[in-house]
């Protein structure tokens, strides 16, 4: 006979309700079924996972008879076996369970947890843990996490929506500075950190509010509205261009170069930038926090991509410092991503910078707008 003290408990609430709860008349429960009851109620309560522990060993030692209550007796040293936790682990785990009403103690008349056997030895009671409480309670688990699943998913759709919003707002700000430099948006970046400064953290913050998101939301309306109307000059229907060019010309003809304009570096953040560029992360000695510490990075990544001196001093010359650091993190994505797919069809990726280069200062490449593309494809 395996015996185990339960020691003298103090007489609660939770004991009393659980000795007054019971099964069904001529119910039957499975192992199978009251492992399920644990596994429920350890998520709907949120139990640690010393208690998780204990509870899922009194369940597996349930010898599904057919009695009114669920009664267990396992002695200390064998939970102590079973879960690894120390006597007083033990100890504390089973008395945390009572408080939770999970388990109500039936005590013997000196304290042991014991079987009683009728004379034949078939066991017809028993004193030690009475698990009753898990599966007469198991609606109310049910219900709690059917709560618990929907505060994840407002919680989930609220961060999702702020993330959208936010990226949303710095592609459009990079889009009004990179094609309309012109357009002032001071006030806009003004109010995106604002709103930047108080956005809660998804894994460690509070859910977002929704005053967060409706502000959020607006400043997305306005940015967008400002870009609209940057692109159309107030007009609500797109230009009509003329072509005055001479029919004889051949379609070979390079166009015409066009004078780049400088990149808003409040608007190209290196967030954005790393989001697009995952490759060029993994080099970054630490958190990039500024445009200077992206352009830092693209030089230290020139020699690293094959890239010539001569190539990074004439994109400086022909593009600026920000821009070429960009064209060596969009090369280095590239051939990272040629690589991995292992089609391997840039055999150079120091002359592909070097072409990426002369095209992007003749006008016909556009490095904020490959960029944006990048982020875009891995996004969906």
């Amino acid at each position: 006979m395996e015996t185990g003290n339960t020691g003298q408990r103090p007489l609660t609430v939770q004991t009393i309700r659980g000795r007054r709860q019971s099964l069904d008349t001529d119910r039957t429960v499975s192992r199978k079924e009251l492992s399920g009851c644990a596994r429920e109620a350890a998520k709907a309560l949120k139990l640690r996972p010393s208690l998780r522990a204990v509870l899922s060993e009194l369940c597996a030692v349930w010898g599904e008879q057919e009695w009114s209550r669920v009664l267990v007796w396992p002695s200390n040293d064998y939970l102590v076996g079973r879960t690894g936790l120390s006597e007083r682990g033990v100890r504390y785990a089973v008395r945390d369970l009572v408080r939770e009403g999970l388990v109500t103690v039936k005590d013997s008349a000196n304290g042991k947890r014991f079987a009683i056997r009728a004379p034949g030895g078939a066991i017809i009671d028993a004193y030690g843990f009475d698990l009753t409480p898990l599966v007469a309670r198991r609606g109310e688990w049910v219900e709690r996490l059917a709560k618990l699943t929907a505060e994840v998913e407002r919680r989930r759709r609220s961060f999702d929506f702020l993330t959208c919003a936010r990226r949303d707002v710095s592609e459009a700000l990079l889009g009004l500075a990179t094609r309309h430099p012109e357009i002032s948006s001071h006030d806009l970046r003004a109010a995106q950190a604002d709103l930047e400064a108080s956005s809660p953290n998804r894994r460690s913050g509070p859910e977002p509010s929704s005053e967060l998101l409706d502000a959020w939301s607006e400043l997305r309306a306005m940015v967008e509205e400002r870009f609209y109307q940057a692109g159309c000059a107030g007009n609500s229907c797109p230009h009509i261009e003329t072509d005055n060019g001479s029919p004889s010309e051949p379609c070979s003809k390079s166009p015409p170069r066009r004078a780049g304009h400088p990149v808003d570096e409040a608007a190209l953040t290196p967030e954005l930038v790393l989001d697009a560029l995952p490759a060029a992360r993994a080099f970054a000695p630490a958190e990039i926090l500024n445009v200077a510490e992206l352009v830092d990075l693209g030089q230290s990544l020139r020699a690293a991509i094959g890239a010539h001196q001569s190539a990074w001093a004439e994109a400086c010359e022909s593009l600026g410092r920000l821009k070429a650091a960009l064209l060596v993190l969009v090369v280095t994505q590239i051939h990272d991503d040629d690589v991995t797919s292992g089609e391997n069809r840039i055999r150079n990726p120091g002359g592909y910078f070097r072409g990426l280069v002369r095209l992007a200062s003749e006008g016909r490449y556009a490095v904020e707008t490959e960029i944006l593309a990048m982020r875009r494809r891995r996004m969906q």
